[in-house]
């Protein structure tokens, strides 16, 4: 009796897995986090260093098959430290509206799981805010094109309604940094650890 009991509940557990999993799903919910930027390295001509952002907005996932398809819009703030090659230094931050849209898989059931996903992200520039002090004066100027492309990739854990996502966004879009004679063109790219809440 034991055996029949303990057979009849695997089976009911791995139907319900196998349910969550295939059936088609919706959700919709908000998030918020913060994030860590960087510019390529350009060598001895331009360095930066991480300094720390947030982002807030919203996401939608559809799912079917173990497979979801997340669409997301929020709005970041971006900051980076940079030292230029004359000996200035100072800070750039600029906000964005960014959209990634997101492919991946997800495993888990009963409320709890995880996700993997990547995907291309959209980013178009809100204000450009590039503060670097009296001391650079003209001589430094960071310009911001108004729609930047990057690739991002991550995972998420899921625990009923409450998502936790860690990501990498690689730049792919080069800005350009004027520092005196120097032209020079790097990418920006970021790490951003974000708590979401769903409300479907």
């Amino acid at each position: 009796m034991k055996k029949l009991l303990l057979a009849l509940g695997l089976f009911v557990a791995a139907a319900t897995t196998t349910e969550a999993q295939v059936l088609p799903n919706v959700q919709f919910g908000v998030k918020g986090g913060v994030n860590l930027s960087s510019l390529s390295n350009s060598g001895s001509v331009l360095n930066s260093s991480n300094r720390a952002g947030y982002l807030g907005g919203i996401w939608a996932r559809f799912g079917a098959l173990g497979f979801n398809f997340q669409p997301e819009l929020y709005v970041t703030s971006k900051n980076v430290d940079i030292n230029t090659s004359n000996g200035t230094s100072g800070s750039a931050k600029f906000t964005s509206i960014d959209v990634p849209l997101l492919l991946g898989g997800k495993i888990g059931a009963f409320g709890l799981g995880g996700r993997f996903y990547a995907g291309p992200l959209l980013s178009f520039a809100i204000n450009k805010d590039n503060n670097f002090g009296s001391a650079v004066g003209d001589a430094a100027t960071l310009r911001y094109k108004d729609s930047n492309f990057a690739i991002t990739a991550g995972a998420g854990i899921d625990i009923k309604r409450i998502s936790i996502d860690l990501r990498y966004e690689a730049g792919l879009t080069k800005q350009e940094y004027i520092d005196g004679s120097n032209n020079i063109k790097t990418r920006v790219s970021l790490f951003n650890l974000s708590l979401g809440y769903a409300f479907l």
